[in-house]
């Protein structure tokens, strides 16, 4: 009988519990992504995001753009993605945007960096077997200019939950 590689697949454990986090913990998340001329077109054709600016490169010129503009919705998403790993991988309801800022127009080819701060870690009242983290978190480009920053919070697990939750 052949040998079934999933048998012997170890599982990684990834992301961090609510003991895991406090308050002024930095992380630099890792890779960064390079946002595409397909991305921001395929973005704003499938949200609807109507504005001419992000799809039609005359029109962007003509308003004073380099080109087109990336839909800053999809700059957010990118910045939060590149979060995740650190942040909130194990799950937890996702509670919120708080303080969500863009700084500047981006173009297709500017890559978006990542990095997040601990703010804020207390345990739910209503919900004993998790806690509330929240981060504050600055998408740039990899020589330090300002995309896009926020705060965000998310439910995350206790370890030794009361009631073995």
């Amino acid at each position: 009988m052949p040998d079934d590689v999933r048998s012997r697949a170890v599982l990684w454990p990834k992301g961090r519990l609510f003991e895991d986090f406090e308050v002024g913990q930095h992380f630099d998340h890792h890779w960064g992504r390079t946002i595409t001329e397909a991305d921001a077109l395929l973005f704003a054709s499938l949200t609807m995001a109507y504005n001419p600016i992000y799809f039609n490169r005359a029109f962007a010129l003509a308003e004073g753009h380099s080109d087109i503009v990336v839909c800053p919705q999809l700059v957010f998403n990118i910045a939060l993605g590149l979060s995740v790993e650190d942040c909130s991988e194990i799950g937890g309801p996702f509670l919120g945007v708080f303080e969500l800022e863009y700084h500047r127009a981006v173009y297709p080819g500017t890559t978006v960096i990542a990095s997040s701060e601990t703010v804020d870690v207390r345990t739910s009242e209503s919900n004993p077997a998790n806690g509330i983290v929240t981060w504050r978190t600055k998408g740039a480009t990899p020589e330090g200019e300002a995309l896009v920053s926020f705060r965000r919070s998310n439910l995350v697990r206790l370890r030794n939950a009361p009631g073995g939750q």
